[in-house]
């Protein structure tokens, strides 16, 4: 059985893919310059491993699993640059949530049927708003995890966490944020 080949042109990946890329690319990198770059990263490995590419899925598949391995190495690379350090705020910030048996002091509005909601537009562009809000190492791990899918261990190796017990508070941290960001952002409408 013969392989498809690849379904255009690698000179026309730019004008068939590059606006899909490049907005993947930037909402995990929040920087327009260095999402280009993944961006022309990921079309020069595409072509470089064009012969490899056996026609199991869509260029745009393709291309797009290149680019998220060109983000996890970039997030690798960052994160043993910088840490997340929880400053005062945080803690403030999860005390006033909750009376002291652990109970919700004002519990998170209701929204709706699930599937209902997460189909509207608003709340699409809503949640884009509020995640590109977040601390970059609380964002990242956000968009890795709730976005991107990564378990807890490839999340501790990417984003360069001691412990599952650290990664679970950013995690929780980003959640309420954007929780929080939400209930400001978007009504609730469906």
């Amino acid at each position: 059985m013969e392989t498809a080949k690849a379904s255009t042109d690698p000179e026309q990946w730019l004008d068939a893919h590059g606006d899909a890329l490049f907005a993947y690319a930037v909402m995990r990198v929040r920087n327009q310059a260095l999402a280009e770059d993944l961006v022309q990263d990921t079309l020069l490995a595409g072509l470089t491993g064009l012969a490899d590419f056996g026609g199991k899925s869509s260029e745009r598949t393709w291309l797009t699993g290149i680019l998220k391995n060109k983000i996890v190495d970039h997030v690798r690379k960052s994160s043993r640059e910088e840490s997340y350090e929880a400053d005062l705020e945080d803690g403030n910030e999860w005390t006033e949530k909750f009376d002291a048996t652990g109970h919700w002091v004002s519990a998170p509005a209701h929204w709706g049927d699930p599937a209902l909601v997460a189909q509207n537009a608003q709340l699409k562009e809503a949640m884009m708003t509020c995640v590109q809000r977040l601390p970059e190492k609380l964002r990242m791990a956000f968009v890795l995890r709730e976005i991107d899918g990564h378990e807890t261990e490839a999340l501790l190796q990417i984003l360069n966490i001691s412990t599952a017990n650290n990664l679970w508070v950013m995690l929780s941290r980003g959640r309420e944020r954007v929780r929080s960001c939400l209930d400001v952002q978007w009504n609730g409408a469906t």
